[in-house]
C-alpha cells in the first residue's frame, strides 16, 4: 500500500550561508562536479545569484573543481570498477563536466600520472579490459564456447571497450588459459 505523500511546509528559499552549507554537506561525501552541486542548490529552492555566488565562493576555496572532480572519477573507476575511456567520458558528461575537461581528461587517459601507491592500477585500456574481465570471470575458468566468448566481448563492449581492445583481450586470456586453445578463430567471432 502507498501512503499518500504529505505536502511539505513552504520554506524561504536559503540565503548565501544556508546555500554555503547545503553544498559543504552535499560535497563532504565525496567530490562533485560544478554542474551536480548546481543542480543541489536549485533543489534545496535557492536563487540562481544565489546559486551562482555559492558555486564562485567554493570554486575559490578549491571544493569545486570540475579538472580535479574528472582525476579522481577515472581514478575511482580504475581502482573499483575499470571501464573504457568512452564510457567513462559518457558517466563525466552525464554529471555535467564540460568539454574542455573532458578533451583534457582524454588527453590524460592513456598516460595517467599516478600517485605514490598507485603504480598498481592500469595504466591502458588493455589492462583494464583484462582487469573487467576477470572481475567478470570471478576466478572461472575462460570458456571455449564460441557464443559464451561473443557474450564476453560484448560485456567488454559494453563497458566502454572498443572491440579491437575486446578482442584482444580475449585473445590474451585464451592464450594464457594454456596451450592447445585455438584463440584466435574463436575469440574474432567474438565480437
Amino acid at each position: 500500500m502507498v501512503r499518500p505523500r504529505r505536502p511539505r511546509p513552504e520554506r524561504e528559499p536559503p540565503d548565501a550561508d544556508a546555500a554555503l552549507e547545503t553544498a559543504a554537506r552535499y560535497l563532504a561525501t565525496r567530490p562533485r562536479t560544478r554542474r551536480e552541486v548546481q543542480l543541489r542548490l536549485r533543489r534545496a529552492g535557492a536563487d540562481e545569484a544565489v546559486i551562482a555566488a555559492t558555486l564562485d565562493r567554493l570554486a575559490a576555496l578549491g571544493y569545486v573543481d570540475d579538472a580535479a572532480f574528472v582525476r579522481w572519477w577515472g581514478e575511482q573507476r580504475d581502482r573499483h570498477s575499470p571501464r573504457g575511456r568512452r564510457m567513462v567520458e559518457a558517466e563525466l558528461r552525464q554529471r555535467g563536466v564540460g568539454r574542455e575537461a573532458i578533451e583534457a581528461f582524454r588527453e590524460a587517459w592513456e598516460a595517467p600520472e599516478r600517485a605514490p601507491g598507485d603504480e598498481h592500477l592500469p595504466a591502458d585500456d588493455g589492462a583494464r579490459a583484462r582487469i573487467a574481465l576477470e572481475r567478470h570471470l570471478r576466478g572461472r575458468p575462460l570458456p571455449e564456447d564460441a557464443k559464451a566468448l561473443a557474450r564476453l566481448g560484448m560485456y567488454l563492449v559494453r563497458r566502454g571497450f572498443d572491440p579491437e581492445t575486446a578482442r584482444a583481450t580475449i585473445r590474451s586470456a585464451r592464450r594464457a588459459a594454456g596451450p592447445g586453445v585455438e584463440a584466435d578463430a574463436e575469440a574474432d567471432a567474438s565480437t
